[in-house]
């Protein structure tokens, strides 16, 4: 990784504000119990018109951190929902949810791994291994990555070819076998097990077959291509297939 890490992996929030924050203190303490059922109740919708990132610092119920790069997400619902996949294959394809829940499914308890510091220990994913996708669509020669891109309308990342074909490496539907919520990243996300969770793209729309690695959203903006998570972490850090 970088040796000066990214402070949030959503949008920088001000030393000003971090420190307005801090100075809360005791009286952040008082009210935590409320702020904690309200964080519970209803993060999601307050995370998504939050661009500053502010909530990702407060706690939540399960140990997630909330962030998102743009000012609003829309949701998508089962009959709306498109997921497509193209660039350098033979066969573009869009699938809609349905499709995707009727193709093989694999499940793998992993621990979440922020760039941040936060870890959330033992989570289970579940979906479609992202190589099923790429086999069904006929990689073509000369292709070396994956960009991935999201109905936020601004986040992108990407993988090289070998890394997306690793068998840790989902189009995920379900966490915590439940459905994925809007606030996780759903109704379908990226789930890059053995990467820190930047890499894992939330509100998943589009998989583009490319003849490079083009940086992600926060890559352009200083964050590590490869980010993987060391063996301290309880990880693979080992970029093998």
């Amino acid at each position: 990784m970088n040796s000066r890490p990214p402070d949030t992996e959503g949008t920088p929030v001000g030393r000003r504000l971090v420190l307005a924050v801090l100075g809360l203190g005791a009286a952040g303490v008082v009210a935590a119990p409320v702020l904690q059922r309200t964080l519970e109740s209803g993060l999601g919708a307050v995370a998504d018109k939050d661009p500053t990132g502010l909530t990702g610092l407060l706690p939540n119920g399960g140990g997630f951190r909330y962030y998102s790069v743009a000012s609003s997400v829309p949701e998508r619902s089962a009959d709306d929902y498109r997921l497509t996949v193209d660039g350098l294959v033979d066969h573009p394809a869009t699938y809609t949810l349905a499709d995707l829940e009727g193709l093989p499914q694999t499940r793998m308890v992993r621990d979440v791994q922020c760039v941040t510091g936060w870890r959330v220990p033992g989570t289970p994913f579940e979906g479609v291994r992202l190589s099923a996708l790429l086999d069904a669509a006929g990689v073509r020669a000369g292709a070396k990555a994956v960009r991935f891109t999201c109905f936020d309308g601004a986040y992108s990342e990407s993988l090289t070819l070998a890394q997306a074909r690793r068998a840790d490496v989902l189009v995920a539907l379900r966490l915590r076998d439940q459905p994925l919520t809007h606030s996780h990243g759903g109704p379908v996300r990226l789930y890059v097990a053995p990467m820190y969770f930047y890499k894992s793209a939330k509100w998943l729309s589009g998989i583009t077959v490319t003849d490079s690695v083009r940086p992600g959203y926060w890559e352009e903006l200083g964050y590590d291509v490869d980010a993987w998570v060391g063996r301290s972490n309880g990880r693979d850090d080992a970029p093998t297939v």
